[in-house]
Order: structure tokens, then sequence, then C-alpha cells
């Protein structure tokens, strides 16, 4: 194995940040989105849950405690919805009532995090990469 050096772009981790916030705030505006990116969150935190940079692998903690803890919660609230209808009044006032709470949830942290991102002093990184050859 060799081992060389990669760059990674302060534009490279700037969107590394962002990908799973915006991929949110997307999948929670159009709720039909939610299923897909429910599956596909999961390919994009995996895949930066290690970044060199301690800035996106935090932005992207925080980020994904909503993200999850707020599907959790829908499981919960679906299980109960037959009971949870009957307290908020019907099927349409239960679903809008979820999406209202989902947007509450993801969107305002969510846009108050890509500011942040947008602010901070991202730099180029070198890191070491092993190579089989």
């Amino acid at each position: 194995m060799k081992t060389v050096e990669k760059l990674i772009s302060a534009a490279q981790c700037r969107r590394s940040a962002q990908i799973f916030i915006i991929g949110s705030i997307i999948a929670v505006l159009v709720p039909p989105l939610l299923m897909v990116w429910i599956a596909a969150s999961i390919f994009a935190y995996a895949s930066i849950a290690h970044h060199p940079d301690m800035r996106v692998r935090e932005y992207q903690r925080w980020a994904g405690y909503r993200f999850y803890g707020l599907v959790g919660t829908l499981v919960v609230v679906l299980n109960f919805s037959g009971a949870m209808q009957a307290w908020l009044g019907g099927g349409k006032n239960l679903v809008f009532t979820v999406w209202v709470v989902s947007l509450l949830v993801i969107v305002p942290l969510g846009i108050r995090d890509l500011i942040r991102i947008s602010r901070e002093n991202w730099q180029d990184m070198w890191v070491e990469v092993q190579v089989h050859e």
C-alpha cells in the first residue's frame, strides 16, 4: 500500500456540511420525498461521519439528531394515529399537525445552520490516503 496526499477544498468541506441539512429541509417541505430521504440520509450521514474536518461532522451530527429524532417521533405518532385522529378532529388535521411540527423542527434550525456554515472560514485541507496498487 502506498500513501498519497489528497486535497479537500474549502468548497468541498462547506458542501459536505450542507448536504444533510439541505436534504432534510427539502424532504420536510415536500412530504412525499420524506421516505426517500430517510433511506438516502443514511448514506449521506455515513459518508460524512468520519470527515477529516471536525466542523463538518459537528454540523452533520446536530442535523442528524434533529432529523432522526423527528423520524422516531413520527413512528410513535403514527402507531397511535387512531387515538391521535380523535384528539385532533380527523385524519387531515393529524397529517397537517405532523407536517407543521416537522417544519418547525427541521426548517428554522436548518436555515440557521446553513447561515452559520456560509459564515464559517473554510480552508483547504490535505489528508493522507492509503492507496492499493
